[in-house]
């Protein structure tokens, strides 16, 4: 436990589940008990308009429904001294542990995949954010099957075009990064969310990326170079025309999540196999018992003492969420920066560094609304309230 806080925000910490270039994540528990999965953000992602477009992000992230695919966003502090988020508390492992350790998927089960996390994205999609770090490491499998986690942090994945390599610094997880980012484009789209996807899954049926190399620089070169296709070897030929397409140079020649999804299902029919055969066959070949929701989420004796000392002495009158608060007055920049041009998450092997200068204070945006969209039976919707109560709140205030 040492070097591991105490408490973030209003959660408990029992102990860290990881860490990574964006910072550190813990597991925590609520007041209640209740298990979270807690990021601490770096302090080298801060500057006032990296702060102001985590928290408009931030409110959007707590709205969206509709799936069981993504791992749901509670609760964040943008202006905080390390800037955290409380995320649902997924527990299972990684794609990419599962298959370094029992080997690919089989065309059906990777079909099952990209069908359910198409059908989560779209959720994402909806309410006008990417994931925009899609990778092995991102998809946990367990007793539901696959989730999507470390949504929420698109803000912090902005920088300037010229620290995509400055000082051997890499924005993004350069294996599953789409051309688009690594050839600095100031925009990216739900095309690249795609692009992320067909790399999930063309590990998940063969164990290796669409482009490798020594270095960060030689895998870079390769995804920014039209000419140089993706490694699709070991890829069963069902899957090779979907992967292929996904994995496209040019954002437009890929297809949309709707025709991932037809293609994922056409695969599932062709083998004999319901798409809800297909996800119970998924999880039968992922999930263990180690690995079930019961597992590691209980709080030690300790973390217990410590949610009462906390219950007891919450003020009546905090509010529930810092988001729920007036951000403080935004200190005025030193000099004019750049809206995100590179787009993507930590680096792997390779040290990160935030963007130099500032940019001016993000301008109010309205947050977008969706329309509820009615609720299959399956994972409890554990935030689905607080989303509604934000709704309701901010359709009075449309200026927000």
């Amino acid at each position: 436990m040492n070097g591991v806080p105490g408490q973030i925000g209003r959660y408990v910490v029992e102990r860290e589940l990881g860490s990574g270039g964006m910072g550190e994540v813990y597991l925590a528990f609520s007041p209640a008990g209740d298990p979270v999965a807690v990021k601490l953000i770096r302090p080298d992602r801060l500057d006032p308009v990296t702060r102001a477009r985590f928290e408009k992000e931030a409110l959007i992230a707590r709205t969206v429904v509709g799936t069981n695919r993504v791992a749901r966003f509670l609760d964040a502090d943008p202006y905080a001294e390390r800037p955290w988020l409380a995320m649902e508390y997924v527990p299972g492992r990684t794609l990419l542990s599962y298959v370094d350790g029992s080997g690919p998927l089989s065309a059906p089960l990777v079909a099952s995949l990209g069908a359910l996390l198409a059908e989560g994205l779209q959720a994402v999609h909806a309410v006008g954010l990417l994931h925009r770090d899609l990778k092995p490491q991102n998809v946990m499998l367990g007793a539901y099957g696959p989730i999507l986690i470390d949504f929420g942090l698109g803000a912090f994945l902005d920088t300037a075009k010229d620290t995509l390599s400055h000082s051997g610094m890499i924005i993004g997880t350069v294996r599953c990064m789409p051309p688009e980012q690594a050839l600095g484009r100031t925009k990216v789209k739900e095309s690249a969310d795609v692009y992320g996807l067909g790399t999930v899954l063309l590990y998940a049926a063969t164990g290796h990326y669409p482009y490798d190399g020594a270095r960060w620089e030689a895998i870079v070169a390769q995804v920014a170079n039209a000419d140089q296709d993706p490694d699709l070897s070991g890829l069963p030929p069902a899957l090779e025309p979907l992967i292929g397409s996904m994995l496209a140079h040019d954002p437009a020649d890929r297809p949309s999540l709707d025709a991932v999804m037809a293609a994922c299902t056409s695969v599932l029919a062709a083998a004999g196999l319901s798409p809800m055969a297909a996800r119970h066959a998924l999880i039968d070949a992922t999930s263990t018992d180690e690995e079930g929701p019961a597992h590691g989420n209980e709080p030690s004796s300790a973390a217990w003492k410590r949610i009462a000392e906390h219950a007891v002495t919450l003020d009546e009158n905090e509010p529930d969420s810092p988001l729920d608060s007036p951000p403080p007055a935004a200190p005025e920049p030193d000099a004019e920066g750049a809206e995100g041009a590179a787009e993507g998450a930590e680096a792997e092997n390779v040290p990160d560094s935030s963007a130099d200068g500032t940019a001016p204070p993000a301008p109010v945006v309205e947050v977008p609304v969706p329309v509820p969209v009615p609720r299959k039976p399956g994972r409890p919707p554990a935030s689905l309230q607080v989303a509604e109560e934000l709704r309701s709140r901010y359709a009075a205030q449309p200026g927000l």
